[in-house]
């Protein structure tokens, strides 16, 4: 099959999961012998350079001018369009919500629906049924051919606030590899397994990663490691990306009187991440609502055991792979840590069970699922002569 994908999402993101999920299918779509085509003419998205230039239909850039971001998205949308349609595929994976199909009308058009977070109000704001009808993501998935969804909790949230039949939405969950590259650095890591990041080294630490405000709960995470005396007397605590402390998560550390340097925040590009996976004591997911949730998986392909927390899609994703708890429970979440991280058995034990799991939530496992997908809608639309 001939399979393109837009330009949408390789304009607007330089990083991050979805143009990830995007450029993995590609790969993995190309080695099942498929013939793929992205189509971002003048693009800023990091990973959409390491995909083979066979299948890339435009040229990289380190950035767009800030005041020409908006004109720089909207000009690769109408050259691309162009190019796609064009190049006569066989159906059009668009990358994200657009209110103006992508690719050819004689043609299926896919859309992926990663959560429905901002439609449930976790951002902050309940939108209302008229506010949510006049997004470009309803549009979108109105128009659709068809939708996936990565996870059968955002399947049910689409249904429910999108009023879309079951028959329109697959579910096809996530994969997750671990990349064979080699840290060409010298890592933030010792051979003992404490960090020396700066001057100062750590006790053993717990890992939190990605940012932190509202429904991803990091301030209830800090009190209940303060809460529970064993914790805060015996590990540290390193969060990964989501950009410096704000003025009230460090008043808030403060508050609960950590000791100096105990709760850290770190950045740094993937290999930093992976060696914090590697020598953390456990990996803590204390999220509200995830459409899916990569992280708790990475931990997993790095011998890190998972605690959880039990709501959304996390169940569904991690299987009997994670030590759960309930999230808006203080005691719950220290408790959950609690057990793992002063249990060696149990640490083991969800290590094994994690590397198992895994195994199970591959790319090439995600990819086949969606070459199933498409083929079986370029044969019920074929193209019009």
């Amino acid at each position: 099959m001939r399979l393109a994908f837009d330009h949408q999402i390789f304009c607007l993101q330089k990083a991050g999961g979805i143009s990830r999920y995007f450029c993995k299918l590609l790969e993995q779509l190309a080695q099942l012998d498929q013939t793929t085509g992205a189509f971002a003419p003048i693009y800023r998205n990091q990973y959409l350079q390491h995909v083979s230039k066979q299948s890339v239909h435009g040229h990289k850039i380190a950035d767009y001018p800030r005041y020409l971001a908006d004109f720089a998205v909207t000009l690769n949308g109408y050259l691309g369009r162009q190019r796609l349609k064009a190049w006569r595929p066989d159906l059009v994976h668009e990358t994200y919500f657009s209110a103006i199909k992508s690719g050819p009308i004689n043609r299926p058009s896919v859309l992926t629906v990663f959560d429905m977070i901002p439609e449930l109000g976790l951002d902050g704001v309940l939108p209302t049924q008229a506010q949510l009808k006049s997004t470009n993501k309803y549009r979108a998935v109105s128009r659709a051919d068809h939708v996936v969804c990565i996870s059968e909790q955002t399947r049910q949230d689409l249904m429910r606030l999108f009023n879309v039949s079951a028959e329109k939405i697959s579910t096809i969950h996530l994969g997750c590899d671990q990349d064979p590259m080699v840290n060409p650095t010298p890592t933030p890591v010792q051979a003992d397994g404490r960090l020396a990041f700066g001057s100062f080294e750590s006790k053993p630490f717990l890992l939190y990663v990605g940012l932190r405000q509202g429904y991803k709960n990091f301030s209830a995470l800090l009190e209940s490691i303060s809460s529970s005396s064993q914790l805060k007397n015996t590990c540290d605590l390193v969060a990964f990306g989501g950009g410096p402390f704000s003025a009230a998560e460090l008043a808030l550390i403060s508050q609960l009187k950590f000791s100096t340097n105990q709760i850290r925040q770190v950045s740094g590009d993937d290999f930093v991440l992976a060696e914090l996976y590697r020598h953390a004591s456990a990996f803590i997911y204390p999220s509200l609502y995830e459409g899916f949730g990569l992280p708790p998986l990475e931990a997993m392909l790095y011998k890190c055991p998972v605690v959880s927390s039990n709501t959304s899609a996390m169940p569904e994703v991690l299987g009997g792979a994670a030590e759960f708890f309930d999230p808006r429970q203080q005691e719950s979440i220290a408790r959950a840590i609690e057990q793992v991280v002063f249990s060696n058995e149990r640490r083991q034990e969800l290590i094994d069970k994690g590397t198992q799991r895994v195994k199970r939530l591959t790319w090439r496992n995600c990819a086949e699922r969606h070459l199933s997908l498409y083929q079986s809608l370029s044969a019920k639309q074929a193209p019009k002569i």
